[in-house]
């Protein structure tokens, strides 16, 4: 019976230290020490504002992609971060199969960005593209578990679940952890704090109710913020590059809301702001605050998020002279070739009728 115990004690500390080693690691494959992550935003909002100080924002039209490097010492290689951005809402989630893909899905980090300025497309934009991409990332690991890792010599996380929250936390099987780190970025904050007080009460009630969910972060944040921007970039860069995180945390309705993941619960966000609550039917709490949500925000049904797409070739911010000038031309010439075109049909339907 003794022996039993101490077995069992040790297996206990074996797997506490295991799950701690775990929680800790960061991903570093390449024999020079080199560490590289990738991090997708996706969202209504251009997301790479959070590291172009100086820039003014522009729209992602469709997928983009940039990358960083971080120095960690003197003397020691700059770590890698990938950066891709999904433009157009949820018009191209089908794109999301770009920047997820097997061989980076065990060091992804997601951030989605919504636009707190718009809270009829805010429900709809967080869970279309949450699912488009979870959808994506479960497939991703199974690929990975059936191949065995052997395609990447990266670390092999099957359905990585964060540990997010403590053994003792309350919420901790009431919860659906999102499968990579997940941060949610309220943007355009500016003008949300000209809304109603009620309004505002349920935006933010909902955000922490989804983010909390999701096991994710949440931050609220504007351009016209430079301490909000900073903490923001603080954020990204924890994804990104693995540094320490900062430690505020603000769960004031009055004030922007900076809750990193696992520091709210559900006893904290209350209950679903509607009164009568249940004439709702809903199969879960998460269908439930949405029906609430889109009760105050009806969702806006838009016939195409595509046709909403500035033509790029008529975007000014991506003007190239000498490209434009023979596109100019390559279009007149293919209007006169349509032209001609017609006379030639029209020629041929007038000689079919004399015959």
């Amino acid at each position: 019976m003794s022996d039993t115990l101490w077995e069992l004690a040790a297996a206990e500390v074996h797997a506490r230290e295991k799950e701690a080693a775990e929680e800790t690691a960061e991903p570093s494959w390449d024999p020079s020490g080199v560490c590289e992550r990738t991090v997708f935003f996706m969202g209504t909002k251009a997301a790479f504002f959070c590291f172009d100080r100086d820039e003014t924002p522009k729209s992602t039209l469709a997928l983009e992609y940039t990358f960083g490097r971080r120095a960690r010492g003197h003397n020691k290689p700059k770590d890698i971060a990938h950066f891709w951005e999904l433009g157009g809402g949820t018009s191209l989630s089908d794109l999301i199969q770009i920047p997820v893909t097997v061989q980076n899905v065990g060091v992804l980090a997601v951030v989605l960005i919504l636009d707190l300025s718009k809270p009829n497309l805010l429900f709809g934009t967080a869970e279309r593209l949450l699912q488009a991409t979870q959808t994506k990332v479960n497939r991703a690991f199974s690929d990975l578990q059936r191949t065995g890792g052997s395609r990447s010599s990266k670390p092999f996380a099957p359905h990585r679940a964060p540990h997010i929250l403590h053994k003792d936390h309350p919420d901790r099987e009431l919860i659906n952890p999102f499968p990579v780190p997940l941060l949610i970025i309220g943007s355009k904050f500016d003008i949300f704090q000209d809304f109603d007080s009620e309004k505002r009460k349920v935006i933010s009630k909902t955000l922490r109710f989804l983010a909390h969910y999701y096991g994710a972060s949440l931050i609220f944040s504007s351009t016209k913020s430079e301490s909000l921007m900073a903490k923001t970039r603080s954020f990204v860069t924890h994804l990104a590059f693995g540094t320490e995180r900062g430690k505020s945390v603000s769960i004031d309705p009055s004030k922007p809301l900076i809750i990193p993941t696992g520091m709210d619960s559900f006893s904290q966000i209350g209950e679903s702001p509607y009164v009568d609550v249940g004439t709702f039917h809903a199969r879960n709490p998460f269908d439930l605050w949405k029906k609430v949500f889109e009760k105050f925000f009806p969702p806006e049904h838009t016939t195409s998020d595509l046709k909403k797409l500035k033509d790029p070739a008529k975007d000014p911010q991506y003007s190239e002279p000498q490209i434009d000038s023979m596109r100019a031309q390559k279009d007149q010439e293919l209007e006169q070739y349509k032209k001609n075109a017609s006379k030639s049909w029209k020629g041929i339907d007038l000689e079919l009728q004399k015959n």
